[in-house]
């Protein structure tokens, strides 16, 4: 309660003290001095009762700030008749109070742009035509229409036709995508073609858009690590004032010139610079499509010198592609490859849908099978146009230990990549060759990472020792813990933070524990309600991880604009504050000067939003179906 009174009362502060100067000045120059008097007396109460109150709540919940000078500044020039004083300090006090507030208003207005643009209800297929219900009233498997122009409310499968998407809100592409029927579709990207139809494969609280909202709030309500520093410096300077105060009313007799060094350290720049400057650093990075969970993770961030990284999903794209084809016993590959791809249609194995995919882009036409069944851990077998097609293992498809099934093992075994065989009628018929392609900018973020000061770049996976390393060499890594479980990632995570900041990325609910363990954990991709996004404090919204490198230069500028705000400020302030001590600056002039040195470390601090661009910022752009993963991916 006290809090929201206080709130409000500082949105009134400014105008009802800035008038109060004003008409005790008119009051003067009409003559009447204790009329004018009064009037800027009571223009002082207006800002000093409430900063009492603050004052006073701050230390009931052993909060000390700089807060505290302002009070004795007013209170001082109060006590000693500088009553012209006492209202310029709180003009000045207020007047900051406002920019600063309007400084955080631009710093947020990123993350404000992303909570605004969620949708409040739905087009959705209801008996007897269309009904436009609440977004919270979507279930799963509901229909609905979404119109051109119209912000997609839940994560969804495309119907019927093609679905032009703009999804640079949440990836920063700025071409649109085209989706065709049955594709994986997010909520919070616009429509930008033709109307179509989504069907709802999630609820709103729990997609993809919802998960983002959620985020964004968190990071609105956070406070760094580097702010608290500042309190804590603020405890220092409070004691010096105090001091310098003390010894200049001690040595030159003169209550005035204490009163003098109070209000030019007034409002300190301590309170005002580094959350600015945090705060403008989160919402440049949300802009480039990266969530920072708080102004903590940010702050860490800016100082990590190690990166881990998970494999699949992370620095390879998580989804199997078949890499090759190598026909057996003299079946043709074309054949074959219709045959397993027509019977894998019916197959939930994720290589199934790498099958499916090569046959389609080989114009390949897939029947539809029957009499199918799927044996877990062995393969599915089943009826394509009269012939018994098998799929899965070499012992499976009939192919035993044959020295043409061990070459193709060899093979895959040499390159890391899985091997899947096609049995037809009751021969081996074909292998294929699967591998997890690695993404088209993991090269450039861990080179980028390495200019924006990352010193150490380690894999870690679960993966087989062939594919990691494959992986390593490709993008540079210096380590390599492959077929590592989740306990050893998570035991090297904390071997590594002995070295160092440390920074891991994952994607997956076995990256959970690793991601929680490290100084910053980073998630890839925002997938509802996962355990990796919720143990990670920074979340990438777009399946590039060439913005971790753009977010991690970002948390540097900030954290170092914070801190020379703080000792620019400090050391501004110092300077006066002496000059005051020695009777070269009145009360008046140095409510002025203290004033003016606030406006300067405040707009330092949003400096933070803007200058130069990030370390990836001209890498090349990875291609469109790079840009988001969907849920299921």
């Amino acid at each position: 309660m006290l809090k929201s009174l206080l709130a409000r009362a500082r949105t009134l502060q400014f105008p009802v003290v800035a008038v109060g100067l004003l008409v005790g000045g008119g009051l003067r120059l009409g003559g009447l001095t204790d009329a004018a008097n009064a009037t800027w007396a009571a223009a002082t109460a207006v800002s000093l009762l409430p900063l009492t109150a603050g004052v006073v709540r701050d230390l009931f919940h052993s909060r000390f700030g700089v807060d505290v000078i302002a009070l004795l500044a007013m209170a001082g020039a109060l006590a000693v008749g500088e009553f012209l004083a006492a209202a310029v300090i709180a003009l000045m006090m207020t007047g900051g109070q406002a920019l600063e507030a309007y400084a955080n208003r631009r710093a947020r207005s990123e993350l404000r742009n992303l909570v605004s643009r969620a949708p409040r209800t739905v087009h959705r297929y209801e008996a007897g035509g269309l009904a436009s219900p609440p977004l919270d009233s979507v279930q799963i498997g509901d229909r609905l229409l979404i119109k051109s122009g119209e912000i997609l409310p839940v994560d969804g499968v495309v119907g019927p036709g093609t679905a032009v998407l703009d999804e640079s809100a949440l990836t920063g592409e700025a071409v649109p995508v085209q989706h065709r029927e049955g594709d994986h579709v997010m909520s919070g990207v616009l429509n930008v073609g033709p109307a179509f139809d989504l069907h709802a494969v999630a609820s709103a609280e729990s997609s993809t858009y919802a998960s983002l909202v959620r985020l964004v709030r968190d990071a609105q309500a956070s406070k760094a690590p580097i702010v608290r520093l500042a309190d804590r410096f603020s405890l220092v300077f409070f004691v010096l004032t105090v001091a310098l105060a003390g010894a200049a009313w001690l040595l030159s007799g003169s209550a005035e010139r204490a009163v003098a060094v109070l209000v030019v350290a007034t409002p300190c720049p301590l309170i005002l610079a580094a959350p600015v400057a945090i705060v403008a650093g989160m919402s440049r990075a949300a802009a480039r499509g990266v969530v920072v969970k708080n102004g903590g993770a940010l702050e860490t961030l800016a100082r990590a010198r190690i990166a881990l990284f998970d494999k699949t999903g992370t620095l390879t794209l998580g989804s199997p592609e078949v890499d090759q084809l190598i026909g057996l016993d003299g079946v043709p590959v074309a054949d074959a490859l219709r045959l397993a791809a027509s019977l894998d249609q019916v197959s939930v194995h994720v290589f199934a849908g790498a099958i499916v995919a090569a046959a389609r882009e080989r114009d390949l036409r897939l029947s539809f099978p029957t009499d199918s069944a799927e044996t877990a851990g062995a393969g599915i077998e089943g009826t394509v146009d009269g012939h018994r097609v098998t799929v899965g293992s070499s012992s499976w498809v009939g192919g035993g230990a044959s020295a043409e099934i061990e070459r193709v093992k060899a093979i895959a075994a040499r390159a890391g990549q899985s091997n899947v065989f096609v049995g037809i009628d009751g021969r081996p018929a074909l292998a294929l060759l699967l591998a997890d392609p690695l993404r088209a900018d993991s090269r450039e973020a861990v080179s980028a990472l390495r200019r924006a000061g990352i010193d150490e770049v380690e894999l870690l996976t679960g993966d087989r020792r062939e594919a990691a390393e494959r992986v390593a060499a490709a993008v540079g890594a210096d380590r390599v813990l492959a077929e590592c479980s989740p306990d050893q990632k998570l035991a090297e995570v904390r071997a590594a933070r002995g070295r160092g900041t440390t920074l891991m990325v994952g994607d997956g609910i076995n990256d959970a524990p690793a991601l929680a363990a490290a100084d910053v954990g980073v998630a890839i991709g925002v997938r509802g309600e996962t355990a990796s996004s919720d143990a990670a404090g920074v979340v990438l919204l777009v399946d590039r991880i060439q913005r971790l490198a753009d977010a991690l230069w970002i948390a540097r500028r900030a954290r170092a604009i914070a801190l020379q705000s703080i000792f620019a400020g400090m050391g501004l302030s110092a300077v006066a504050m002496i000059a005051a001590a020695l009777g070269y600056i009145p009360p008046l002039g140095g409510a002025l000067l203290q004033e003016f040195i606030d406006v300067l470390v405040i707009l330092n601090a949003l400096r933070a939003l803007t200058g130069g661009e990030p370390a990836g910022a001209h890498s090349p752009a990875a291609p469109a179906q790079d840009v988001v993963k969907s849920p299921a991916g």
